[in-house]
């Protein structure tokens, strides 16, 4: 009974340390960025797009596909860095314990 009191303690104290976290990664800005730095984009730690920066001499009407491409770039390679980070963060709540890839904590 005692193992499980302990037990029940331990997850408490990991839910308290997930919802730290959730907070602490919406308050997070990463960036992405494609064509030398032409195009940024800055999500949060969740993967919410917060803003997108687009270099003026992008925007050509008859290279809107090369634009388009840019942005898509930018944003997965923010997307990825926001995907590593949460990693690392949960790595440190859960105290490296294996999760089952693909779970989404939040």
């Amino acid at each position: 009974m005692k193992d499980l009191m302990g037990m029940m303690g331990k997850v408490r104290e990991m839910q308290t340390r997930m919802q730290e976290v959730q907070a602490e990664l919406s308050e997070m800005e990463i960036e992405g960025r494609s064509g030398a730095g032409m195009v940024e984009v800055v999500l949060n730690g969740k993967g919410d797009m917060q803003r997108i920066k687009i270099d003026p001499s992008l925007a050509k009407p008859d290279e809107t596909d090369i634009l388009e491409d840019l942005i898509v770039a930018a944003f997965q390679d923010a997307r990825s860095k926001v995907e590593a980070t949460v990693q690392e963060k949960m790595a440190s709540v859960t105290g490296g314990l294996p999760l089952p890839p693909g779970l989404k904590l939040f």
